[in-house]
């Protein structure tokens, strides 16, 4: 009981505010100018995309090498977070973006300290009403949230859903409740590939419903297989995930991220590397290092 608590007060750190509702607005017609998508790998979950003409930021975590204890309750705890630095300033980080999405806010995803940097009026994207208050909290004056039809200068972004550990994770209330709820986002526009960011899920009917239902052409999985000290399982995807997907959807580019900057990880990018060419299957993984753009 006393190590639950422990990962309560721990994987609960998130700082962050409440909401104005992202309305849906119709898509722009079929004539619409094509675009390539183009996602920035940053460091662990956060990324920089620009999609049909808008650049979106998710799930900022700006943070110095080290700033931040490790995860009690995890693996490697004793590890400080982030593992690394940034491959660039964090004023670099946001500058051109024109909206911010944040998947949920455990620290890893959402940290305060260096979120002086993010304007903060900007648009800022969160899952439900929780996670938008405690943004607001930390000044931060437009927050939306994310449904399964909400509409950004152009682009449709859906919310989907997942679950951030295993069932037998989620049978303990105290557990279940600091894991809490994690969305995947759905990027859509006239001429522009789709692309699902699948979050922080391991894999369930959720992830198999939003293949099905959207089938992305760019698919972005966090893949570090982050684990917990007393639990099988993991509480993200790992390399199989990543097998699994690019079987599944034998049209769609598998993007591999959320590894080596946080001290839970057990999968490294070397060692996805090395599964993805056992396997044979280079030709649509991809696993960019951090700070490297990729354009589809």
């Amino acid at each position: 009981m006393q190590r639950l608590k422990a990962l309560v007060l721990v994987l609960s750190l998130t700082l962050g505010a409440a909401s104005l509702p992202a309305h849906a607005a119709p898509l722009a017609g079929p004539a619409a100018t094509k675009h390539m998508v183009q996602v920035q790998q940053i460091r662990n979950a956060t990324a920089k995309i620009a999609y049909a003409g808008k650049t979106f930021l998710l799930d900022p975590f700006l943070a110095k090498k080290g700033t931040y204890p490790g995860f009690e309750g995890t693996f490697n705890s004793q590890l400080r977070n982030p593992l690394i630095e940034l491959p660039m300033p964090a004023q670099e980080v946001v500058k051109g973006v024109d909206a911010v999405i944040v998947s949920h806010t455990h620290l890893d995803h959402w940290d305060g300290g260096d979120h002086r940097f993010i304007p903060k009026a900007i648009p800022l994207f969160v899952q439900h009403e929780a996670d938008a208050k405690l943004i607001r909290g930390q000044g931060f004056t437009n927050v939306r949230i994310m449904d399964e039809n909400t509409v950004f200068d152009g682009v449709q972004l859906t919310r989907t859903g997942g679950q951030h550990g295993t069932d037998d994770m989620y049978a303990k209330k105290p557990l279940a409740e600091a894991l809490g709820k994690a969305m995947g986002i759905v990027f859509r526009a006239p001429g522009t590939k789709t692309m699902y960011v699948v979050g922080d899920t391991v894999w369930r009917s959720d992830v198999d419903q939003a293949l099905a239902k959207f089938k992305p052409e760019v698919i972005i999985l966090n893949a570090g297989d982050a684990r917990m000290v007393g639990y099988a399982g993991s509480i993200i995807m790992g390399k199989d995930d990543v097998l699994h997907a690019y079987q599944l959807m034998p049209e769609a580019i598998i993007v591999a991220t959320h590894m080596d900057a946080i001290n839970h990880m057990t999968l490294s990018r070397k060692e996805l590397k090395e599964h993805v060419k056992q396997h044979g299957i280079g030709d649509r993984v991809r696993i960019p290092a951090d700070g490297e753009i990729l354009k589809f």
